[in-house]
């Protein structure tokens, strides 16, 4: 799977996600399209933590008794009635067939709340061409936004407890279905934030067949 950090950064502008979507190749957007509910590998875009105290208003919705997690309609809802989720991600959360939106939902222990936390990864429909990444955490019998990401391609996945966040690299002159390579970040809860835990880069060989050589980075 394939797929960076700024504290709640600014909203992307609408042409932003519209170059990355013409920039995507079938191949980025099948390895992008995963939902997983347990642990996982690599994800995708390295954007970063919104800090739980820096998201502007933080969504508490569905505030179900329940223990159990929300289902896929939920983390939608979730999404839309989120005032820290840019206007340009929400017009892109519309259904692709039917009521069938292009979301992938996660459920895991992130950041040691009361439930199970959500991983939302928003899609576009046509290319599957990460656009948004979101954790809620469970609190006081709801969900807060405690992660944000909306610089495309974006992508985020549980890693055995770790949030893992990934972003291919084009460089100039790259065909769309190959890029030269990927950069991801891993970040654990800590002190009610999301901190950077260590960071690497992948160049991708253009050898076919060959696997990518990984340059490690810490801090």
């Amino acid at each position: 799977m394939r797929g960076g950090l700024t504290e709640a950064g600014p909203t992307p502008a609408r042409s932003t996600i519209q170059a990355a979507i013409t920039a995507m190749s079938v191949l980025a957007a099948l390895a992008l399209f995963v939902s997983a509910c347990g642990t996982g590998g690599t994800g995708a875009r390295d954007e970063g933590p919104a800090h739980a105290d820096a998201v502007a208003g933080t969504t508490r919705s569905p505030s179900s008794s329940s223990t159990a997690s929300p289902d896929r309609t939920d983390a939608v809802r979730l999404v839309k009635d989120d005032p820290a989720v840019s206007a340009e991600v929400k017009r892109e959360l519309q259904p692709c067939v039917g009521d069938e939106y292009p979301v992938d939902v996660s459920y895991g222990d992130l950041t040691g709340g009361s439930g199970n936390d959500i991983i939302v990864n928003v899609l576009t429909c046509g290319d599957l061409v990460g656009v948004g990444s979101y954790v809620y955490r469970r609190s006081d019998g709801g969900y807060t936004n405690v992660f944000r990401a909306e610089e495309p391609p974006v992508y985020a996945e549980m890693d055995r407890g770790d949030l893992v966040v990934t972003k291919q690299v084009y460089e100039k002159g790259d065909p769309v279905s190959d890029p030269s390579g990927e950069n991801v970040v891993t970040y654990r809860w800590a002190s009610g934030r999301f901190v950077k835990e260590y960071s690497w880069h992948n160049d991708y060989s253009n050898v076919v067949g060959t696997d990518p050589t990984t340059a490690p980075e810490t801090g």
